[in-house]
């Protein structure tokens, strides 16, 4: 009998402990000071009770709806990773940002010195371009994987390839090419400069590649600052079943690359080249992206997507309705 209230009066003083550590917060030294205990005793009791398992941990998110929308989209598509950044009401411009900000820090979070980035243009990528910031320098380099158009910040790619170098203190190759060649053959001929070779060949083998996705909708879709399309044409690929871009190739619901006569005169890597990289993550947000992310997600181009919640839910919506 005297042995069970010896274990009695144990079990109530690890509980007692347990309860102030784990459930109130407490210090160890506090709790040693209230109790008249010393530090030690406090740390043994709390060893000893979870040896016990008297100590139940369970982690909970204020974030695990999105949790649950990244486990879904893993499991209803051929990506490794989904990471979901809430969305915000009313204000593009910040659920723009914020999913800049979540790729920024998992690039930041895998990346390793000697890695080759290779990237795309787009507003995505430049959000996630200004949202970069690294305690220490990165020893990798930085690589378009299309030619650019100057004008704007975000179709510019050797601009951004060289601020993202800046801001993880590595180097860039630059690609001196326009993004659309005047004709096939220019275009061939300028994939044969050694310069641009070197360029694609090398963005082709990246360890990671950050891509964005485009719309077609007039609104919102930067492929019409990456070149000009008349109305009517912007019909007719509609009619032909174009659904976004991708590398700045208009693609289909199933992610083959569409037989638009502009695909053949683009100086990029090609969607299928990026399966010699190790990693592509994808990049993306809003109402307009949903079909084009599905096309790319059809296409099996992406290891990883980082977008908002509302987008998220409507892409798991239309690859549930295929």
């Amino acid at each position: 009998m005297l042995d069970k209230k010896k274990d009695f009066e144990l079990i109530r003083q690890i509980h007692t402990v347990l309860v102030l550590h784990y459930l109130e917060g407490q210090k160890q030294a506090d709790i040693a000071r209230a109790l008249n205990l010393s530090n030690s005793k406090v740390n043994r009791l709390i060893t000893q009770g979870r040896k016990m398992g008297m100590v139940k941990i369970d982690v909970e998110s204020p974030f695990e709806t999105l949790m649950d929308i990244e486990r879904d989209l893993t499991r209803s598509t051929s990506l490794t990773e989904a990471i979901v950044t809430p969305s915000v009401a009313g204000s593009a411009e910040t659920t723009l940002q914020q999913v800049g900000r979540a790729a920024a820090n998992h690039l930041v979070e895998t990346l390793r010195d000697g890695d080759v980035i290779a990237i795309t243009g787009g507003k995505a990528i430049s959000a996630t371009v200004e949202a970069l910031e690294v305690e220490r320098a990165f020893d990798v380099t930085v690589v378009p994987l299309t030619g650019g158009i100057q004008g704007k910040y975000y179709t510019d790619v050797n601009h951004l390839a060289t601020q993202m170098a800046e801001r993880l203190g590595g180097k860039t190759m630059l690609l001196h090419a326009p993004l659309f060649a005047e004709s096939r053959d220019q275009r061939d001929m300028l994939e044969q400069v050694s310069s641009i070779r070197e360029v694609l060949d090398i963005a082709r083998r990246a360890n990671v590649a950050l891509v964005g996705i485009g719309s077609i909708e007039p609104e919102g879709s930067s492929y019409y600052d990456l070149h000009p399309v008349p109305e009517a044409d912007r019909k007719m690929l509609v009619g032909m079943g174009v659904i976004g871009e991708f590398l700045a190739h208009l693609i289909q619901t199933d992610g083959s690359v569409s037989n638009y006569a502009l695909n053949s005169r683009l100086v990029s890597v090609a969607p299928n080249d990026l399966a010699q990289c190790a990693r592509v993550i994808g990049v993306s947000t809003g109402a307009e992206k949903v079909l084009p992310i599905k096309a790319v997600l059809n296409g099996k181009f992406l290891n990883s997507l980082i977008l908002d919640e509302d987008t998220a839910t409507a892409v798991i919506q239309e690859m549930e309705g295929t």
